[in-house]
């Protein structure tokens, strides 16, 4: 339905992208801002020389969510992309040089765990089992709003109340079907997507674990930065505008609703509605006139819990690790250890877990022939914890390689560097625009989540809506595309665009 209704986004992130799809789909008169020369904002490219790489996210799981926005825009996914599915979904090295490559073929998962950690394949079953039940009850709740107190009374969240499961940790709840300890990180260490601890994080996040060994994931060839190219793309066909290089100086307020953004350089945009896709906590200390902001105002910001960060190294180097995985991750010889200090005692640790992403095993559009992209995450501390990144960060840098080399089987990775290049948890925040470094952004402890998280329609300012990681539903690419479906059509609805 046509509208001269104008809606300004702020950041061509994958939730801002999300919204603006679907907004210029029914018509709206939609102008996306983005500060970057690339869309994407942490799911963009970065490219070196004759190397590209992912910025951020390297794991597409819950493919069947993007299928679903790019079908609400009036298109299919596969007209856009070509993604392909990783098996076995990962390789996980432990210090004691065991590996275990976790699959969607679930008699090669059973003949595994009997192999590797005698005992548990019955665990394994039960996972599968219960989990699958917990995910139906949860995943509804996750496509709704919770924006204000009757939300909460939906049937939808009163019949998932069972299984939210947030009176324990996902550790915890995760040993109730594994004895092994080994095994029951295999089943939390994705704790680690949302920035947490499996120690703290609720065991309601067990169902990530599930969507893995359910659905699987992929890799759409170019990188995943390719999804928000696609979407770009999208928004532009139905007569959406992307100004790139033009960043948001401050949205404009008025009476307590937006009226628009000043431009830097000063321009000013007016707008029915302006959608947020800034990182959350840099909107709210950056974005609004002073005084605006008071329930998540920055002295307010410094006392909630954030997620940790993470050291990136991008590595285009002139050999090939065919023998080698997409995706691998090097446990730290004691992984609780390294896990309380990133999120309690916010030190560095000495032995630290690493990804390493081998994606051109899979993916020869990223280097050239015979050359490879590798590209290292470790999991740090973020900048609360006062840490010298200009210091710390050849130490960080070399000890990445070298876990890559020693326990990786990344055999001379270090000798065949081609072209470099680094983020450090300082340069997420000054130069990313991250609060703080904490790449997950706000911690998702369920004294954060649902209504207590940053509400999509923005509870400040009317007018004003949120997408990605800092609000409902969370951190990660699927509840990111999640949360702009769930604005896009708080706006819609408002004005009875479509019911």
């Amino acid at each position: 339905m046509s509208t001269s209704k104008k809606i300004v986004v702020v950041g061509a992130g994958p939730g801002g992208l999300t919204a603006a799809m679907l907004l210029a789909r029914h018509g709206c008169e939609v102008h996306v801002y983005e500060k970057s020369r690339r869309v994407g904002g942490r799911n963009t490219a970065i490219v070196a020389g004759e190397y590209t790489f992912d910025l951020g996210p390297t794991f597409l799981m819950m493919k069947y969510i993007l299928e679903e926005v790019f079908e609400l825009a009036g298109r299919k996914v596969d007209d856009y992309l070509d993604i392909r599915t990783i098996d076995p979904l990962y390789r996980l090295r432990y210090a004691d040089g065991r590996e275990f490559f976790p699959t969607l073929d679930k008699n090669v998962m059973r003949e595994q765990i009997a192999r590797l950690f005698p005992g548990n394949t019955a665990g394994f079953d039960r996972f599968m089992k219960y989990e699958k039940t917990k995910l139906a009850h949860l995943a509804p709740c996750l496509q709704v709003p919770y924006d204000k107190p009757t939300h909460l009374l939906r049937p939808t969240l009163i019949k998932a109340l069972p299984y939210l499961d947030a009176h324990k940790s996902l550790y915890s709840h995760l040993s109730s079907y594994f004895s092994d300890p080994d095994l029951r990180i295999a089943f939390t260490f994705q704790a680690k997507y949302l920035g947490m601890s499996p120690w703290k994080c609720p065991a309601t996040f067990s169902m990530i674990s599930y969507m893995e060994h359910s659905d699987g994931i992929h890799h759409p060839i170019g990188g995943l930065n390719q999804i928000s190219v696609a979407m770009a793309k999208v928004v532009e066909e139905h007569g959406g505008q992307i100004h790139l290089e033009t960043p948001v100086e401050q949205v404009l307020v008025q009476n307590g609703s937006v009226r628009g953004v000043r431009l830097a350089g000063g321009e000013e945009v007016r707008a029915d509605y302006v959608v947020i896709n800034a990182d959350f906590g840099y909107a709210m200390c950056n974005l609004f006139p002073p005084g605006t902001i008071r329930k998540w105002a920055p002295e307010k910001l410094e006392k909630k819990a954030i997620s940790c960060s993470t050291y990136m190294l991008y590595l285009g180097v002139d050999r090939k690790y065919d023998d080698l995985p997409h995706h691998s991750i090097l446990f730290a010889e004691d992984y609780k250890k390294n896990v309380a200090e990133i999120a309690g005692e916010r030190v560095l640790s000495e032995d630290p877990s690493v990804y390493v992403q081998n994606a051109s095993v899979t993916d020869d559009t990223l280097a050239p022939e015979g050359h490879s992209t590798i590209y290292l995450l470790v999991p740090t501390v973020n900048n609360r914890s006062g840490v010298d990144w200009a210091q710390a960060r050849k130490v960080y840098r070399d000890k990445a390689i070298r876990m890559a080399e020693e326990r990786g089987g990344f055999t001379d990775l270090g000798k065949h560097i081609i072209v470099e290049r680094e983020i450090t948890p300082r340069q997420f925040e000054d130069d990313v625009n991250v609060y703080q470094g904490a790449v997950f952004n706000l911690a998702h402890s369920f004294d954060q989540m649902l209504l207590f998280r940053p509400h999509n329609e923005f509870e400040e300012v009317r007018r004003c809506y949120l997408v990605g990681g800092g609000t409902h539903p969370g951190s990660g690419l699927p509840t990111i595309y999640e949360s702009g479906r769930i604005s896009a059509g708080q706006i819609l609805r408002r004005d009875a665009w479509f019911t």
